[in-house]
């Protein structure tokens, strides 16, 4: 068996018969040049205008990837690949594939992702909408540096290497556009070492539209970074809307506040009841996503998580929901006896609500916890 090559150029095609010559021509290049053992692949996602043809003339290699998708394309190629580096790009003739011995240089360094960075290189002009360069890439870059504590500044650029133990070890699952967003993530929440090469984006090579669609797939993107990270779609909203809930509603207890002209009484405490009760409910959710994304594989294993699941059992979440239970009951009764003195009759809403809204929180809260101690066991169960 021949030693397998220490590079594989992956290129994902869908219809590239215009372009995708020249991006294997210029792959054949640097490979001839630099003296670098190794091979180039296609990821076919079925075209029909003859690019297999292209390619296998222009002395790549052909993978028919069937289902759809860039991610789906990209996995198939990198899966198909032989080499102990992979280097991927679009092949649309907006990068140079001649130039990727920055790439190969950092891979050998041992960094396990190597990302190109347009912005600190250079964007020819027309190679990038406005609206990618001045707020899609850097608005999506930022939150994923903020969310996952990346040290990429150019989180989409399309143009990257990395080991292929790295890539096994990323385990990645998404088919489409997110892909590229999930690779980073993956990275960086493993704790793999992280590179960046400046590079030149190139005006595209096509005479037809690009595959991408700006709103649509900028917006799988976000989606993607929001529900990869549960502490910023849930938990720390939840935490917020709880403490601002509980605020207003202590200071709310004693009677009605005046801030000015306007005066808040019990209408404004059953609204802050309500704040603690959704942002428990996103607390939960947290949790609930987490956990569930770590026990699928879509997240890494988490520490923090596993310690905090061990010191918080079933058990004692049922007993904290029993004493908010309780408590809930007790608050109810007192709110009964105040309807008893006065015969069963006509209330102060002003008075009886302020026993009542902490109450029904309460009993909430704990049939919450209950419920949600329930099922965290239930997602915890140990399955093959």
């Amino acid at each position: 068996m021949p030693m397998p090559p220490e590079l594989s150029i992956v290129m994902p095609c869908l219809d590239e018969a215009e372009t995708l010559g020249a991006c294997i021509a210029k792959a054949r290049r640097f490979l001839d040049a630099s003296g670098v053992d190794g091979e180039i692949v296609i990821a076919d996602n079925g075209s029909t205008d003859g690019s297999q043809a292209i390619a296998e003339r222009e002395g790549a290699r052909v993978v028919a990837i069937t289902d759809r998708g860039y991610g789906s394309a990209l996995q198939g190629g990198i899966a198909a690949a032989r080499g102990r580096f992979i280097v991927m790009g679009d092949a649309d003739d907006s990068y140079d594939f001649s130039a990727i011995a920055g790439f190969v240089e950092k891979l050998r360094g041992g960094a396990d992702l190597v990302m190109g960075d347009r912005f600190a290189g250079r964007v020819e002009p027309g190679a990038m909408p406005p609206l990618h360069r001045w707020l899609g890439n850097p608005v999506l870059s930022a939150i994923g540096r903020l969310f996952f504590r990346s040290p990429v500044r150019d989180f989409h650029c399309g143009l990257r290497g990395f080991s292929k133990v790295a890539y096994e070890r990323m385990g990645l699952r998404t088919t489409g556009m997110e892909f590229a967003s999930e690779m980073v993530v993956k990275a960086a929440l493993l704790g793999m070492r992280v590179d960046e090469v400046p590079i030149v984006l190139h005006r595209d090579g096509r005479s037809r539209p690009p595959h991408l669609r700006s709103w649509r797939d900028g917006w799988r993107h976000l989606r993607f970074l929001l529900l990869y990270s549960p502490r910023w779609l849930f938990l720390y909203p939840g935490l917020l809307l709880m403490l601002a809930g509980a605020a207003v509603a202590g200071w709310l207890l004693p009677g009605p506040r005046s801030v000015g002209r306007v005066t808040l009484d019990v209408q404004t405490l059953l609204y802050a009841g309500m704040a603690v009760l959704i942002g428990f409910q996103a607390v939960l959710f947290a949790v609930f996503t987490k956990v569930f994304a770590v026990n699928s594989g879509l997240l890494p294993q988490d520490r923090k998580l596993q310690s905090a699941l061990r010191t918080v059992t079933l058990e004692a979440g049922l007993i904290a929901g029993a004493l908010l239970f309780l408590f809930g009951i007790a608050g109810s009764l007192f709110a009964v006896g105040i309807w008893g003195e006065a015969r069963f009759g006509a209330l102060d809403p002003s008075q009886t609500l302020r026993a009542i809204v902490p109450s029904v929180v309460c009993l909430t809260l704990g049939c919450e916890i209950i419920l949600s101690s329930f099922f965290l066991s239930v997602l915890g169960l140990q399955r093959r």
